[in-house]
């Protein structure tokens, strides 16, 4: 190997950790799992309190759990489930979601306000 291929390689691995980094340590914990029903939002609950909520829609029922800083459904009565298979989230950004339900339970950083500030 030539002393530029070194160089390529090196500078490949250094990208790579580099990204690395940023993606695992640079998105961060998110504050609160907002809970949407429709696109409309129904509640926001704090990360760090555990809780467990059942949310009850018109095409059905979900059990949200929140625990240790994650948030999981652990129950629903939809036909495929895929939302109590999901991983459960804490990042900010992440999402699960419940099609046959019309739910999206999102982990956000601030807390949505419906009031106007002035």
């Amino acid at each position: 190997m030539k002393k530029q291929d070194f160089i390529v390689i090196a500078a490949v691995l250094a990208a790579a950790a580099i990204l690395f980094a940023v993606l695992h340590f640079g998105i961060g914990k998110g504050a609160y799992v907002q809970i949407q029903v429709n696109n409309e939002i129904v509640d926001t609950l704090p990360l760090n309190e555990d809780t467990e909520r059942l949310i009850e829609t018109e095409y059905g029922t979900n059990k949200l759990v929140i625990q240790d800083g994650y948030a999981a459904v652990t129950d629903a009565d939809c036909p495929d489930k895929i939302c109590v298979r999901h991983r459960k989230i804490s990042q900010n950004g992440e999402s699960i979601i419940c099609l046959p339900h019309q739910l999206v339970i999102s982990i956000v950083n601030e807390k949505e306000n419906d009031e106007i500030d002035i």
